[in-house]
């Protein structure tokens, strides 16, 4: 990813879990619900509402700079080792 990505910017003080939780309650929790950063954040643990909406921003700095073709779209590697033909 780009020197100015979520991966590189907020990303290592997320754990993978910490992530997962975000987009769960990024889909509970939408531009609607009051207080809706302080319920995403108690629903990561962990993290101030200040927090989670400064990552929710970089997210959508990189979606965007992702479907403009800035940044390529991760080459993710599978766990599956059949998938890989190994």
């Amino acid at each position: 990813m780009a020197s100015g990505s979520l991966q590189s910017r907020d990303a290592g003080s997320w754990t993978p879990k910490q992530n997962k939780l975000f987009e769960k309650a990024l889909a509970l929790y939408d531009k609607d619900t009051p207080d809706r950063w302080q319920n995403v954040a108690k629903a990561v643990g962990g993290k101030t509402a200040e927090e989670v909406k400064r990552h929710y921003e970089i997210l959508i700095e990189d979606l965007k700079h992702i479907e403009a073709g800035r940044i390529p779209i991760p080459n993710y590697k599978s766990s599956d080792s059949s998938i890989n033909g190994d």
